[in-house]
């Protein structure tokens, strides 16, 4: 049980079954009925008039970033744990030439408008000007409201800004808050969203914005090497993940929640509050390292994060993980406490 990442699931018989009857057209040609379903479907399901179907959640932020910005010198302002900024190998600046303003967000879980608004770089004659505000749903697990990011669409329509969201766990937002996913998507200028975290797909992710910055983000897609022929496959199997495993997410999150409450109740501390399907813990105050915990667990084919000599891992579960293997872990670290 890989409680690592939810890009941790794989592909089922019940997906090859779906893949084996796709479309088997060019979607490099817009020939690939699966893949035009998705794109209307998920454009529709966003709030937005299209959709482009890519490889990955990096591939789709940093396609989504670059079209919304044009001449440097410029800036995108982000969250500084934001995945953008942080793990996608600095695709900002090479992509899109742009410098990035992170902020930390002092109430330690999500940025405010107020935030955004003392950061936001209007220095013309030294600086790079912000064009872009990058916001993370749900990031490290955790939610941030509707009403806070209605706030910085407000500031951003002031101040003649731009708007992107990495939603690669905007599935797990809507399950957590019951808002719709169209509500989210629709205050933003372009949307990522990834197949292969909450929905359990095993590849692929969507940008969707309006129609001609999707025609030009398929443009640069190939400019990137992203073209892909006979993807209606993989378009397929993420339809049948999105109607399958999608309405799961409720079950999952109240899992990862059991699990949060278990572990504190052994003293495991938690770094950030549990919201959707991760858990960051800190052993620390047990006078252990992570590690030990890790070894345990493997016993029982329970492989988590684990670094030599930390304390703190990312615990984040998924569909394939079941009831008894959540206790297992319970049961385990009882044992190692």
């Amino acid at each position: 049980y890989d409680l690592t990442s939810d890009t941790a699931t794989v592909p089922t018989d019940d997906m090859f079954e779906v893949m084996k009857m796709a479309s088997r057209g060019d979607d490099v040609m817009q020939a690939n009925a699966d893949v035009q379903s998705l794109e209307a479907y998920m454009a529709d399901q966003l709030g937005q008039e299209a959709a482009l179907f890519c490889v990955s959640g990096c591939m789709t932020n940093q396609l989504g970033l670059r079209v919304l910005l044009t001449q440097p010198p410029h800036s995108v302002l982000t969250d500084a744990r934001a995945h953008v900024f942080q793990y996608e190998c600095g695709g900002i600046a090479y992509h899109s030439q742009a410098n990035v303003v992170p902020v930390m967000p002092k109430n330690g879980i999500y940025l405010t408008a107020e935030e955004v608004r003392a950061n936001v770089n209007v220095d013309e004659l030294c600086g790079a000007i912000t064009r872009v505000i990058s916001l993370e749903n749900t990031l490290n697990g955790m939610v941030m409201p509707l009403e806070e990011i209605k706030r910085i669409r407000a500031v951003a329509d002031e101040l003649g800004l731009l708007m992107h969201l990495d939603g690669a766990r905007l599935w797990n937002a809507c399950a957590a808050t019951g808002v719709p996913m169209r509500e989210y998507g629709k205050l933003f200028d372009t949307v990522s969203i990834c197949l292969s975290k909450g929905a359990g797909a095993p590849i692929g992710s969507i940008l969707a914005s309006s129609s001609s910055r999707i025609r030009r983000s398929r443009h640069l897609r190939k400019l990137m090497g992203g073209g892909w022929r006979q993807a209606g496959m993989l378009a397929a199997a993420a339809r049948h993940c999105i109607d399958k495993v999608v309405p799961t997410l409720p079950e999952t999150h109240a899992l990862a929640a059991h699990l949060a409450k278990q572990l504190q109740a052994l003293g495991i501390r938690l770094v950030l509050p549990c919201h959707t399907n991760m858990l960051f813990i800190d052993v620390s105050p047990l006078g252990f390292t992570i590690d030990i915990l890790a070894e345990a667990l493997a016993k029982y084919h329970i492989k988590i994060n684990a670094s030599p000599g930390a304390t703190v891992s990312r615990i984040v579960l998924h569909y394939q993980i079941p009831p008894h293997a959540i206790q297992t872990f319970i049961d385990v670290a009882t044992t190692v406490v």
